[in-house]
């Protein structure tokens, strides 16, 4: 049952992602941490951070990871974690796959027709509403701490983010070399 769940659900998930492996995040978080609670928040963080230093896509990594992790919870053998893993990777790509070998030539021949471009200005927003989503939903007590609990921590890691997207999107410093460097200071720190 529970590989027929995965199925159905990284299908749907892969389905109605419009916009990348970022916008599939708040998607993604939804199924597995809300609806289903196969994993906490800080797993989820945990996966988009291995998923993000992983080659592939950012969706197919998580597909992955939470395939075979969900496999192992509920008590399956590895060997069947690694078929969950390959199934929940298989799930979020086929029918999209389908889907835009069908469309692909229409939107070749029609891609100056206002009716397709009036689908992808409408998308654009979606795509990046669903981006902001997935950055909110990492926005939480896993990854900054709480100022209640800990003024400490929680102060330090928005620093850190601060920092970091500073850094990023005015000074157009080296993700990697940033991710470094702030694991070099919470090790130090923490």
């Amino acid at each position: 049952m529970l590989f027929l769940k995965l199925f159905l659900i990284f299908t749907k998930i892969g389905t109605f992602n419009f916009g990348g492996g970022y916008a599939m995040l708040s998607l993604i978080h939804n199924e597995t941490v809300v609806k289903n609670h196969w994993l906490t928040n800080a797993e989820f963080t945990d996966i988009v951070a291995i998923s993000q230093s992983t080659p592939g896509p950012i969706g197919i990594n998580c597909a992955t990871y939470v395939g075979y992790t969900t496999c192992l919870h509920d008590g399956y053998p590895v060997w069947a974690a690694w078929l969950g893993s390959i199934l929940a990777s298989l799930s979020i790509m086929w029918l999209p796959f389908i889907i835009m070998i069908l469309i692909s030539r229409y939107l070749i021949t029609h891609k100056d027709s206002k009716i397709v471009k009036d689908i992808f200005a409408g998308l654009r927003p979606a795509i990046i509403g669903l981006i902001a989503a997935a950055a909110v939903l990492l926005m939480n007590k896993e990854n900054f701490g709480s100022p209640t609990d800990n003024p400490f921590v929680f102060g330090v890691s928005v620093v850190l983010f601060l920092a970091a997207f500073y850094f990023t999107k005015f000074r157009k410093t080296n993700p990697i070399l940033l991710l470094f460097i702030c694991g070099i200071i919470g090790m130090v720190i923490f």
